[in-house]
This record gives structure tokens, C-alpha cells and sequence, in this order.
């Protein structure tokens, strides 16, 4: 049974704005921390609680009718945090809310412009009266959410004429938002979580991340990076931060500059660009998939054709097929497999993508060498260790869960491998960038959420979504160790 949600605000006309569903309570507090304080004995002893209602805006990004969720809520010097506060982000953004995530400041009082410039400068989005003080009673027991709707800012002070009609505007986004904290409520509950092991970072994205940093710290900014150095937005994002420009063909690198080649591979002809361009090149190349380069290498020379397993528009699939575009025919599924022809039937041989699902790829293998009986097989396997090991922890783990949330972004084929992995399993799997990605709906009655990340996805943002599911109620964590993993990759000379 869903406990009860309970919605505190200050102000009438915010209560009246509310129109709270069934089995929520509606607390009005009365404006500013000491009539907030005076009223925390109505909250009761249970369920989520959510603090609603106007704010006015402090950060330069926030504007008029925005809407802010707070991560935490200051007063003096005590922060409450709010958990769970991504997930409800979130939620509000994909229904088309204009939504800040971060800090909001309770005051004692209505601020002048200095002091709001003041808390702007320490990343508070948004000053209250109230919050901080109704966090402080829930106390971290119980599920708290803080959303606010902006009236006021900086720019547009309170005081201005038109502060009506901005009111009555914030207002009915208040009520708007009212069934997302609604969804945000139902979600909440205790639950176990299940951390499959290993998870997130290999040695190859390790290696190529470090690269980066390392050309940056060596060379300064800016360094070049051709297409994405991993298959992730978080990573690309904090490296652009650091002065990282990442491009999609060498062309748009200046003449003589440095550029690295990312952790996918590249074809022949774009290293023989690089040399034309006298660009300074960093190979980040994962040594996994240079030696599938080097297999295809070696039966092109020996007159084999090449079956490629692998998806055809992969970056890596690209960069391998560009070693013997002549001898290597992509086979992306057994349908194809079905199909594929060779220019002597007897001269064949196949490599494989090495984000590829285990059973599947090994499923499209043997169709191949039921029609090829002299098929050669690569002499170790193609598949990355980490790829593989991180699909034997989502089947260790899938029995036990109601569903199965895999951070990762949806280019990067390994996480997306994954998905398809837990759903073989029999168990309801779901892809996010990030815990923003997360909807209320595929965790509400889930009392078992497992969890797992990509080779590129950084283990940070796994950390965060335990924290978002722990904001929502009590959680029971249980680690599962599949295997160990002690692989490491020297670094290029360049910048070892």
C-alpha cells in the first residue's frame, strides 16, 4: 500500500492552486521559517512529503515560469538534501516543463538584489521561505521533494506591476506539476537493489579517457579528438569542459594540429589523411579491436573472405571493414548469415565486433560454419572480456529483480547489448543516460530494481541512481561478484 503524500505550502492561494489528488494531505504552513516551524506537527509520521510553490529566481539561467526542483534546500548553515530529486526532474522535463535542477536557499526575509547575487555565486537557482525548515523536520526518514515555480528574479523583481499576472501564470504551472509529484509519491517505497559486478569502465575506455586527459594536461587545450573518444555523452561532455574539441572527419582539424583517434578504430585511409593533413596523431584505438584489425589483416593476405560479425553502421565495424573493403563481408544476424557468400568456399574465415552479445554473435558463428565447414575461427575470441563479463553479471542478477535499469548511452552498442541480454532473461530492462532518464512508472510496485552500466559509462553515474532510488525509500543493497577483473593497457608513447 502507497503511503500517504503529503503536499505542504505557504500560501492560500498555493494550497487552492494544488487541488491535491486522493490520498494526499495538503499542509499549509504559512509564509516565511517561523510560521513554517509552528506547523511541522501536521505532517504526520509517514510518507513522502513535497514542499510546492512559487520562489523567486536567483541563478541568470532561471527565468520567469520556470520551473525549479531542488537537490537540496539551505538555511543559514544546514542543507537538507532531496535524493530522489533526478528522478522527478526528469519526469517534469519529458512533460515539457522548463526544469533547474540544484540548490534552493530558505530565507528569513525577502532579499535585495546583492544578496541574491551573493547566493547565486555559491549555485543556489532559487530563494524560498519555507523549505529548508519542512526538510529539517522530515529529517532524511521519509521521501522529500522541493518544487518551485518561478515568479520573480533579478531582472524582474517582485515588485513590479505585472507581478500579478506572473503569480496567477506560476500558479497554474503549480497545478500542473501536481500529478508528477503525484507519480513521484506512488514510486517511493522500500526495496532492494542489486548491483550486477563488474559494471561500467573497462581497461580500454580507461585507457582512452586517460589519453585524453593526459594529451590535455601535456599539450593544453585545445586537443582534437575525432569522433566521440567513447561511446558516451557524460564523458564527452566533462571532456569538451576541459578544452577537448571532438569532430566528426579530420578535415575540420587545422593542418598540423593534434588529433586523437578514438577507441573504435579507424580505417587505413583515415591515418593516411592524418599523414596527408601533418596532423600530430594520438592513437586511442581500444587494443581489442586493433587486434580484430590485425585478423582481418592477416586472412585478407591469405585469400580469405572475411565474415564480419557485427552491426554495419558501428564506428567499429567501419574502421574494420576499412582494412580489406574487398574481403570482408558484415554479417549483422542469422538472416544474413543465411546469405552470405564467399569467393571460395573453402578460404573463409570470420572475426567478430567486440560489443557484440555473447549468445547472439556465437548463434550467427555457427549458421556461418553450418554453411562453411572450412570457416576459420579467430584464434582467441573477439569479444571483449569486459562486454562479456558484463553480460554474464546482468544474467547473474535478473532472477532476482522486478526490472533492470543499464546506465549507458543508446550509441554505445555494449550497453545496448545489455538491454537485450536482461530481457532474454525474462526480465524487464530499460537503457538511461543518467538517472534523469529514469520514469517513475518502470520503478512504482518494483520491491526489486537491479542495476548495471556499460564499458563507457562512468561509475559516478551508477552511484548517483542508487542515491535517487535510496531518496525514495529505504533500499537493501546486495553487491553480486561474477568475476574479477585485473586487465590493463599500456598507453601510447605520446603521451605515457
Amino acid at each position: 500500500m502507497v503511503a500517504e503524500l503529503t503536499i505542504c505550502t505557504a500560501l492560500r492561494v498555493e494550497s487552492a492552486a494544488v487541488r491535491a489528488p486522493a490520498a494526499t494531505r495538503v499542509v499549509r504552513t504559512g509564509m516565511g521559517p517561523r510560521r513554517a516551524a509552528r506547523s511541522l506537527g501536521r505532517l504526520g509520521d509517514n510518507g513522502p512529503v513535497a514542499m510546492l510553490g512559487v520562489a523567486g529566481g536567483v541563478a541568470p539561467t532561471v527565468q520567469v515560469g520556470d520551473v525549479v526542483v531542488a537537490t537540496e534546500v539551505r538555511h543559514a548553515d544546514r542543507a537538507v538534501t532531496c535524493p530522489s530529486a533526478p528522478l522527478l526532474a526528469g519526469e517534469l522535463r519529458r512533460a515539457g516543463f522548463r526544469v533547474h535542477l540544484g540548490p534552493i536557499a530558505t530565507s528569513d526575509s525577502l532579499l535585495g538584489k546583492e544578496k541574491l547575487a551573493e547566493l547565486a555565486s555559491t549555485g543556489v537557482l532559487a530563494v524560498d521561505m519555507e523549505s529548508a525548515v519542512v526538510g529539517a523536520a522530515v529529517g532524511g526518514e521519509r521521501p522529500f521533494a522541493v518544487v518551485r515555480v518561478v515568479t520573480d528574479t533579478i531582472a524582474e523583481p517582485i515588485w513590479r506591476p505585472d507581478i500579478v499576472g506572473r503569480g496567477w501564470r506560476a500558479l497554474r504551472t503549480l497545478r500542473a506539476v501536481v500529478p508528477f509529484v503525484g507519480r513521484w509519491a506512488a514510486a517511493a517505497g522500500e526495496r532492494s537493489v542489486h548491483l550486477a559486478s563488474p559494471r561500467s569502465f573497462c581497461a580500454g575506455v580507461e585507457r582512452a579517457i586517460e589519453i585524453v586527459e593526459r594529451a590535455l594536461d601535456r599539450y593544453g587545450a585545445p586537443v582534437y579528438v575525432r569522433r566521440q573518444i567513447v561511446h558516451n555523452a557524460h564523458i564527452v561532455g566533462d571532456l569538451q569542459a576541459r578544452g577537448a574539441i571532438f569532430v566528426e572527419e579530420l578535415d575540420e582539424v587545422p593542418v598540423g594540429a593534434r588529433v586523437i583517434l578514438a577507441a573504435h578504430g579507424v580505417t587505413p585511409a583515415v591515418r593516411a589523411e592524418a599523414v596527408a593533413r601533418r596532423l600530430q596523431v594520438v592513437d586511442a584505438t581500444c587494443p581489442l579491436v586493433a587486434k580484430v584489425h590485425a585478423e582481418v589483416r592477416r586472412y585478407a593476405a591469405a585469400d580469405h573472405t572475411v565474415f564480419l560479425i557485427g552491426h554495419g553502421d558501428h564506428e567499429e565495424v567501419v574502421g574494420t571493414v576499412g582494412e580489406a573493403p574487398d574481403r570482408v563481408v558484415v554479417v549483422d544476424d542469422l538472416a544474413a548469415a543465411s546469405r552470405a557468400t564467399a569467393a571460395d568456399a573453402d578460404r573463409v574465415a570470420y572475426v567478430m565486433q567486440t560489443t557484440l552479445a555473447v549468445d547472439e554473435a556465437e548463434q550467427i558463428a555457427g549458421a556461418l560454419r553450418s554453411r562453411y565447414p572450412q570457416l576459420v575461427a579467430p584464434r582467441q575470441d573477439d569479444i571483449c572480456y569486459a562486454t562479456s563479463n558484463r553480460q554474464l553479471a546482468v544474467r547473474d542478477i535478473a532472477a532476482d529483480c522486478d526490472v533492470v535499469l543499464l546506465v549507458g548511452s543508446t550509441n554505445s552498442s555494449n550497453s545496448l547489448r545489455l538491454v537485450e541480454v536482461a530481457e532474454r532473461a525474462g526480465v524487464a530492462a530499460y537503457l538511461v543516460d543518467d538517472a534523469s532518464d529514469v520514469r517513475l512508472d518502470w520503478i512504482t510496485g518494483a520491491r526489486s530494481v537491479g542495476i548495471t552500466a556499460g564499458a563507457s559509462a562512468p561509475p559516478r553515474l551508477v552511484d548517483e541512481l542508487v542515491g535517487c532510488l535510496g531518496g525514495l525509500g529505504t533500499i537493501d543493497l546486495h553487491e553480486h561478484h561474477s568475476v574479477s577483473e585485473d586487465v590493463t593497457f599500456t598507453l601510447p608513447r605520446e603521451v605515457s
